[in-house]
């Protein structure tokens, strides 16, 4: 009698730990990683707070030059998924790595089919096609944005079935504030359209070709510009009577500063990675409108 009741009391703490380890791990959220700030805003835009989200970049890093550290392996090694940006030069240096730390993470390129602006023909790198000379920075288009929402939406919904249809309608509202966005973006620039911005990185390509703008950068490649690049450009600022030069917080302004003299005007930063998108972009636009 009393082995068979130490028996049955055994079975109950063995199923009360199963129990136990279980709810701890239901309860555990889900890790999602992402390379830049704003994409983590447009999970969470669809997704509220139901994962927890690792970004890889940190404010006020350059996603050009970014060095992982060995911390940010520990939540990668966690993660179900990560949402590349698509080209960012940081994704292609640290890929094999962040892959070889988390083997059974899917990686999804958001920026997959979308309308890439890039300098160079597609060239095939074995298996893989691969596109040069590619401007990564696709969020500052709310068009774009849309179409990589709709790939978030896809598998988080996959991720978490039993929440498809919440994760529906955040992001049809989500869509309804990037329709708003565009038109009230749209509206304000009308009236100058074919204006020329300078900028030092060429951060802001999709923002200028969806809103009738002409970019140019005083980087070339990724590298300072040359003497003759500068004058180049420093006679477009000239002849366009434009007096300031953009740039964002992560560059080192010297350059700039050179540029700035040269035309006899002044350095304005922008932050492309800021997590607050939307007003973000209002901002930057108003910030523009004010220069022209």
């Amino acid at each position: 009698m009393k082995k068979t009741l130490l028996i049955l009391v055994a079975a109950v703490i063995l199923v009360s730990c199963g129990s136990k380890t279980k709810k701890q791990t239901d309860d555990t959220p889900t890790v999602i990683t992402v390379s830049i700030l704003p994409e983590k805003t447009f999970v969470e835009k669809i997704a509220g707070n139901d994962f927890e989200i690792n970004v890889l970049i940190p404010p006020g890093s350059s996603p050009a030059a970014y060095t992982l550290l060995p911390s940010q392996m520990k939540d990668i090694a966690q993660s179900a998924i990560w949402f590349r940006i698509g080209y960012i030069g940081f994704e292609h240096s640290w890929k094999d790595k962040i892959a070889q730390a988390n083997t059974k993470m899917k990686v999804v390129n958001i920026s997959e089919g979308l309308d890439l602006i890039a300098e160079e023909e597609e060239e095939q790198h074995g298996d893989h096609a691969h596109l040069e000379g590619v401007d990564p920075h696709t969020w500052l288009s709310p068009r774009l944005v849309k179409q990589m929402a709709k790939t978030i939406l896809n598998e988080i919904s996959t991720m978490k079935p039993e929440r498809a249809e919440i994760y529906r309608s955040n992001y049809d509202k989500f869509m309804e504030e990037c329709d708003a966005l565009d038109t009230e973006i749209r509206t304000k620039l009308e009236p100058y359209k074919g204006r020329k911005i300078i900028v030092f990185h060429p951060s802001l390509s999709y923002y200028a070709r969806e809103y009738g703008l002409e970019q140019h950068s005083l980087e070339s490649g990724g590298k300072e510009p040359t003497p003759a690049h500068m004058k180049s450009v420093v006679d477009i600022a000239n002849k366009e009577n434009i007096q300031v030069i953009y740039i964002q917080g992560e560059f080192d302004r010297e350059q700039a500063r050179v540029f700035a003299n040269e035309i006899k005007g002044e350095i304005v930063e922008v932050w492309p990675l800021n997590p607050e998108w939307e007003a973000n972009l209002r901002k930057m636009t108003d910030i523009f409108i004010s220069h022209f």
